[in-house]
């Protein structure tokens, strides 16, 4: 993710100072998709480093944010998150590594996985705001909505395996 971001930085700033100087309509789609592509992995990177730099993997997993409210189980069950949770990528996959964590370590990096991902999706509908100056509502709207809603993916995700592993947790606990 670090090296397409750094791609995506180098190919804007080139694009941008060639769209500046010629005004071409092609170039200015150009830059402009790679702007906003950029801004979505700068943002995603730095939303990341910063909640962990805050959290550290210690959120309490008991606060109400985190606990699984009572329409999950069937939302989950319609949603077949079963099925595709193993198709998601992870970013840390360390953190969730049974044989590098304990239960308390990963149901930790649950909760602050949740709250980065909580945060981007917010943050990916940003761009829409710029639709008043650059035209192109379409493709900012689309764009933003379905970043969003990848992100959400990784919301349920969390949300999901969270009471399977306090389960986990709590029995650790009472074998003790």
């Amino acid at each position: 993710m670090i090296l397409i971001t750094a791609l995506l930085c180098v190919a804007f700033f080139v694009s941008l100072p060639l769209f500046i100087i010629t005004k071409n309509g092609a170039l200015e789609g150009v830059t402009i998709t790679l702007g906003i592509t950029l801004y979505h992995f700068v943002m995603r990177l730095a939303v990341g480093y910063i909640v962990n730099s805050i959290m550290k993997n210690k959120a309490n997993h008991n606060s109400f944010w985190f606990k699984e409210k009572r329409f999950e189980k069937k939302l989950y069950k319609l949603l077949r998150v079963r099925k595709w949770k193993k198709h998601l990528p992870t970013y840390s996959p360390e953190a969730f590594d049974i044989t590098q964590k304990n239960v308390a370590e990963i149901i930790g990096a649950t909760c602050q996985a949740e709250i980065v991902h909580e945060i981007i999706t917010v943050l990916s509908l940003l761009p829409i705001t710029l639709i008043p100056f650059l035209g192109g509502a379409v493709a900012f709207i689309l764009t933003s909505i379905l970043a969003a809603l990848v992100d959400c993916l990784f919301v349920i995700l969390q949300r999901y395996n969270r009471p399977r592993l306090i389960k986990t947790l709590v029995r650790e606990k009472k074998g003790k």
